[in-house]
């Protein structure tokens, strides 16, 4: 999945290098200018990372830093600091920061501590799977969207769990066959219509968009479509 990253600095041309350099490298991001914009982003959207630069208008650095622990003790945060800000970095390592990268840096450096740090993240969330607003928990088995707890049965969640596991791909009736009942099912393909039938009513109905997309002739695609426009 997609994984969210928040830049925090005030300097619009370092935000836009920045911005670019990770969407290239396949991240989603936000830009927030200011301490009151990065909270705002914080408390608005699910972030995987945050690179945060100190010196910020509004609210200082090591503030945003103290609300986003009081809330969320386990986001990676990563500093950006200026050479000389020895106290700004010890200080922010004491309240929670779990990396800093110093200015002027290289892109290859801040992209390695990136990895790094998202992939001490990811074990916890190994089994969790997101997609857009809908999230699935292999291990609870909990299935939510936008907050709305959606009750499945062990045939749904697993055919759900194969299309969050492959979003944006076009799946087949026989690959999803395969995955989910297994190569020897002998039974007609059409189940698989029958079934995804079954997930958009308990997850598209009622909302402004749906994640479950027809293929004529393919098969299935899990992907966001707003009502208006579909055919």
């Amino acid at each position: 999945m997609t994984q969210r990253i928040l830049i925090v600095e005030d300097e619009k041309s370092i935000a836009r290098v920045l911005e670019l350099e990770l969407k290239f490298e396949g991240y989603e991001t936000g830009v927030a200018l200011t301490g009151s914009e990065a909270l705002i982003h914080f408390r608005e959207q699910e972030w995987d990372l945050v690179l945060l630069d100190l010196m910020l208008p509004e609210i200082h650095g090591l503030d945003v830093l103290k609300r986003i622990r009081a809330s969320d003790a386990k986001l990676p945060v990563i500093l950006l600091t200026a050479k000389n800000d020895v106290k700004d970095k010890v200080a922010g390592l004491d309240l929670g920061a779990n990396d800093y990268v110093t200015k002027p840096f290289e892109i290859e450096e801040l992209l390695a501590r990136i990895r790094a740090n998202l992939r001490v993240k990811n074990p916890a969330d190994e089994n969790l799977h997101r997609f857009e607003e809908l999230t699935l928990n292999e291990s609870t088995r909990e299935v939510v969207r936008a907050g709305r707890q959606i009750e499945l049965t062990p045939r749904e969640f697993d055919l759900l769990l194969y299309l969050m596991r492959h979003p944006k791909q076009v799946l087949g009736r026989e690959q999803l066959l395969n995955a989910v009942w297994g190569y020897d099912y002998y039974g007609d393909t059409n189940v698989i219509d029958v079934y995804i039938r079954y997930l958009r009513k308990k997850i598209d109905f009622g909302e402004d968009a749906t994640y479950l997309q027809t293929v004529r002739g393919v098969g299935y695609v899990l992907k966001e479509q707003p009502h208006e426009a579909q055919a």
